[in-house]
């Protein structure tokens, strides 16, 4: 099995992990970039791309070649930098074939069936369910693992998996699954999918919150430390327990700050809608939150 040099970017403001992921033996010097982040003000609306950007340093030093810039989903804590890494450095934007379900669900909320290509076209590919592809000389393929939202995906990678918001480090747990469309018994099941792989598999996870005070930001756990060790979803964990505290946890819980500039331009690749005058909007739905 390949072992894949793995390097993670932790961007503090929206505790979201993005991760370069390359092969030691690829002639061509082929990487992925998985979950970028476009950094986004909200009280000014600008964006700016110093996250971005520190990941593009590290490729071009690294005399690397972008073959893809990966989604586990759509984000909506931030906005993905997809669309600007693709113009700086390359690559093929991809994400699951269950992104079309998001946008039959968001675009009529946020009224931009004019700009947000209805057939997932924004995007350079949809992967299907369980889809084998390649990073670099390396094979990997995807699995579906709903329950944060309907479509998240888990990107395996030889010995490592990139599982976004599906599971989270052992002392944090799991993603909230109250979105539209989300599932905590979903979510469940999907963790079960993750621990049929083997053991001393790597998960590196979409976020890290860790607790305060006792460690910094981590962002990788084995599939055995995980079935042991998740205060949420280790192996002594049934789904009724697990579906009724996720359900209590997440029932009232703030919305994400930055959803609604996040959806709207994520459907896009991180592209914000069609320009008025030279100038580009978010939408602010009243009383649909």
């Amino acid at each position: 099995m390949s072992a894949p040099n793995v390097r993670g970017f932790f961007d503090p403001v929206t505790a979201t992990w993005t991760y370069v992921v390359w092969s030691a033996t690829d002639a061509q010097k082929r990487c992925a970039i998985i979950d970028s982040v476009l950094d986004f003000d909200l009280h000014a609306c600008r964006t700016s791309t110093v996250s971005a950007d520190a990941v593009i340093d590290f490729v071009r030093q690294q005399g690397f070649v972008v073959e893809w810039i990966l989604e586990t989903h759509i984000h909506a804590d931030h906005v993905t930098a997809a669309s600007y890494i693709k113009e700086k450095m390359g690559g093929k934007i991809a994400i699951s074939k269950h992104m079309l379900d998001i946008i039959s669900t968001w675009t009529p909320i946020f009224q931009t069936q004019e700009d947000t290509p209805a057939d997932g076209s924004a995007f350079d590919h949809l992967f299907e369910n369980d889809e084998e592809f390649t990073i670099a000389d390396m094979p990997a393929k995807i699995i579906h693992t709903p329950g944060h939202t309907p479509a998240d995906t888990t990107y395996i990678v030889g010995n490592a998996a990139f599982v976004g918001d599906t599971i989270f480090l052992p002392d944090v747990g799991s993603g909230r699954c109250d979105f539209p469309g989300g599932s905590a018994e979903d979510s469940y099941d999907s963790s079960r999918k993750l621990f049929a792989l083997p053991d001393d598999l790597r998960i590196y996870v979409g976020h890290d919150y860790p607790p305060e005070g006792v460690r910094g930001p981590q962002c990788m756990a084995t599939v055995g430390e995980q079935k042991t060790a998740n205060l949420r979803l280790n192996l002594q964990v049934g789904k009724a327990e697990f579906v009724a505290k996720r359900k209590a946890d997440d029932n009232g819980k703030a919305v994400p700050p930055l959803i609604l500039p996040s959806l709207q331009a994520n459907m896009r690749t991180g592209k914000f809608g069609k320009a008025v005058n030279g100038l580009q909007f978010v939408k602010l739905p009243v009383n649909r939150m």
